[in-house]
This record gives structure tokens, sequence and C-alpha cells, in this order.
């Protein structure tokens, strides 16, 4: 398994729940990934991430899942080998490509240098102690932007008005700008709601900058491709997500994304042997509709991964993925949240109840069982679909 996010660790833990289920001593199931944790990654826009790292070792150990520290750089698939940074290589008889995605970062004048992200568990600490750091006394220290109004950038920009608010005290009130080129926030949201969404970010004080994008990023300023010049301390870059680059040395063609097309048994199509899940992998999810990339699509397509590559390698039948239902639970900050469902996303809860379904939905829904036990980690690992979460009206 290269990765250890949603679908990585769900790969693993449904390989080892399938190998357990067939009473199959002979297969080694192993993680591959640079860092030993599970990071909860779709939490990183919030304060306090102390409850977003969890320790590869709880999760793997009990269900016998061996980890390698090391970053896949090279896969090959003829050979049945993966490369890693450190110079080794290792074969697979079957592989579950499951390296996630990264934010797309342009090549903009002092964005690498001044900019930050939510990206990782470790960009979204970087950002915590820039805030921590900053003293009251100019604008500039007060004032955030964020660039790139999808659903990172809306919840990080809901959440920046507390967060400044409480590195700087009650004598300066913050200022958050949220910038994107598209007409309107949230533009894959629907019309629907997008109204919701802008009266939150106006009740936030978030101030919305539409069909502009940034130029440059200074240490203490963002210039507008207007020419207009922002001054800020603070540029959060949220605008697009890519798929891990690996897949492009699997020798297929990639979709817009830069992800992998796989079967419905989450093979990639067109290459013996590798498996595909998460957010390298475009899997179709009804007749009509491929994955997103989210722990929503992510976590069932590493449990599907993970029992298909041992039917696979063992010549046993695997089980096909659809997944009937789509929602969205998008987090406002002090506004509330929003939930829609279907792929038009019509809003069903607003507010204070759309709220309590997404605390549910990060604080316990996505996580893996963390009490240790083998039997439990190995139930939670079934190929089977959830139930859509409960929503109040």
């Amino acid at each position: 398994m290269a990765g250890s996010g949603f679908a990585g660790l769900w790969a693993a833990l449904g390989a080892a729940r399938r190998l357990d289920e067939l009473d199959v001593r002979t297969v080694d199931v192993t993680v591959v990934s640079p860092k030993p944790y599970h990071d909860i990654r779709v939490r990183n826009y919030e304060a306090d991430l102390t409850p977003c790292r969890i320790p590869l070792s709880q999760l793997l150990d009990p269900v016998g899942v061996g980890y390698l520290a090391a970053e896949v750089t090279t896969i090959d698939p003829a050979a049945a080998t993966v490369s890693t940074a450190d110079g080794a290589t290792l074969s697979y008889d079957r592989l579950v490509l499951a390296a996630g995605s990264r934010v797309v970062t342009p090549d903009i004048p002092g964005l690498a240098q001044f900019g930050f992200d939510v990206d990782t568990y470790d960009a979204a600490q970087n950002l915590q102690r820039h805030l921590r750091s900053l003293r009251a006394g100019d604008p500039a220290s007060a004032t955030a932007v964020v660039v790139g109004a999808g659903l990172t950038g809306i919840e990080t920009a809901s959440e920046l008005p507390a967060r400044l608010a409480d590195a700087l005290g009650p004598r300066w009130t913050p200022r958050v700008v949220l910038v994107d080129r598209n007409a309107h926030v949230g533009s894959d949201m629907g019309a629907s709601a997008r109204p919701v969404i802008e009266k939150a970010l106006r009740d936030n004080g978030v101030e919305v900058i539409t069909g502009l994008g940034v130029t440059a990023v200074g240490e203490r300023s963002v210039t507008l491709s207007t020419g207009e010049v922002i001054d800020a301390a603070t540029v959060v870059w949220c605008a697009g997500m890519r798929a891990h680059p690996l897949t492009g040395q699997l020798g297929v063609p990639l979709d817009r994304f830069g992800r992998v097309a796989v079967d419905d048994y989450l093979r990639v199509q067109g290459v013996s042997g590798v498996f595909a899940a998460g957010d390298v992998a475009a899997a179709r999810m009804d007749d009509e509709h491929m994955s997103v990339m989210s722990c929503q699509h992510g976590r069932p397509m590493g449990r599907y991964a993970g029992y298909n590559v041992i039917g696979d390698l063992l010549g046993l039948p695997m089980r096909t993925l659809r997944i009937p239902w789509y929602v969205t639970v998008l987090d406002l900050g002090a506004a509330g949240a929003v939930y829609t469902e279907g792929w038009d996303r019509r809003v069903v809860s607003t507010g204070a109840a759309a709220k309590a379904t997404k605390r549910i939905i990060n604080g316990e829904r996505i996580y893996p069982p963390l009490t240790g036990d083998r039997a439990a980690l190995l139930a939670a690992a079934a190929p089977e679909l959830q139930t859509a979460p409960a929503y109040g009206q």
C-alpha cells in the first residue's frame, strides 16, 4: 500500500480483514509512507489539530500489517517494483496506489516563500505557529488573504476571523479576504447552497473578491491581478488540488486532476497488478458520476481496494464498488454549516443543526477505532457502505 491517508489506511485494513476471513497467513501486507501517522487531513482548517494525527502503529500493529517509513518515488509496473527516496527497491505481487493528492501551488512570485496552506498536518501546524507569532500593531498583522474559494478555502476563511482575534486580542478587528478567479464562491456547490455560503461569509465578516487572481505575494502584502495591493501578513493558498504525480508513471491516460481510471474493482485500467484508491483514482460511483477527491469516497474506495486486491491475488471473487448517495457538509465557522444532498447539492440543513452533523463527521465518523482492538479494526474495514450522515432540520 503506497500511502497512509484515508484510502491507504483502509486498503491496508481491508486487506488484513480479507486475509483474516480466509485464514490465509502467507500474504504480507505493508504500508509504505513517509511519516508513521494517519492524519485526519480534512480537519486541517481547524485551530486545534491535537486529535488529528494518529500513530500508524496503533492501527496497523494489532492486525499484523507492516509499515515502512519511506517515500515511494518510482513505480515500475513491468518489473512489479517500487523504488523509494532512500534508494531501496521493493517488489510486489500487487500494489495499491493510495498516495493521495496535493495542493497546486503555481509559480507566483513570493508564494513559496511567504505563503501558507493547510494541505498537510505539518503545513497546517506551520500556519498555526505563524498566527500565534503575530503581534497587533498594524492592519497587515490583522489581515489574512485566502486564495481559492472552493470547499477548503471557504472552511479556512470561515475559521480565520476567530483565529486572528485569538492571536491579536480585542484591540484589533480581524480582516479576512477570500479571493477566487471564478465568478462565485463555492462554484461547485450549486445554486441552492451558494446563498447560504455567501450569507455565512458575510456573517463571519469575510470579504469576498471574485473574478480576480493573485500575481504576487510579499512578506506583508498580496498583489491582485488588477494591480491592487492588500496589506496582509498572512496568505493561505487553497486554490486547486491534483493527484500525486506517481500516477504519471503508470503509462496510462490521466484525467484533468491527474487521476488514473480504475475499473469497478479499483484495478488501474491498462496496468496489470496495480490497484488505485482515493484521490489518485477516478472510480465510477454510479451510472453518471465519478468519484470526487474527498474522504467521503476515499475511505470506501480503500476498503474495497483492500478486499479486492486479496481476491485478485488469490483468484477469488471481488466486489464491485458503487456508492448510491452523495452529500456535502461544509463548515462555515461561527455561522454553522451547510448540509447538501445529491450531486446537484440540494440544501437540506443549515446553521447549528448542520454544524452538529459536521462535528460528528469530523470527530467520530471518519476515524478508525482508536482502542487498538484487533477485532474492532477488522470489523470497521468491512467492504460495506455506510449510510449517509444523519442531519437535523
